[in-house]
């Protein structure tokens, strides 16, 4: 495997797409965070800080721990994420 991975990550509430190569040695949480971050700083849009997003696995349904790391995860080349919003606690 190499140090990093082709995603598809979907975007429902913006009915946006994107592919992105993520590390694998890093941790869900900290993807997650740079790519809604991205996400909403190249569509302009204000990002509402009273939500957060997790990743689900479009086929499994499956949503991932943040603390997990790709590697140790089922995300490989071509994995299709749908970023989920979250109320925050």
């Amino acid at each position: 495997m190499n140090n990093k991975v082709l995603i598809k990550v979907i975007f429902p509430e913006l009915d946006k797409e994107f592919d992105l190569f993520v590390p694998v040695n890093e941790q869900i949480w900290k993807i997650n965070k740079m790519v809604v971050k991205s996400i909403f700083d190249l569509s302009g849009i204000h990002f509402q800080t009273n939500f957060t997003y997790q990743f689900m696995n479009k086929m499994s349904g499956k949503l991932y721990d943040g603390e997990e790391t790709i590697l140790k995860t089922d995300i490989r080349n071509g994995t299709e994420l749908v970023m989920i919003r979250c109320q925050k606690k």
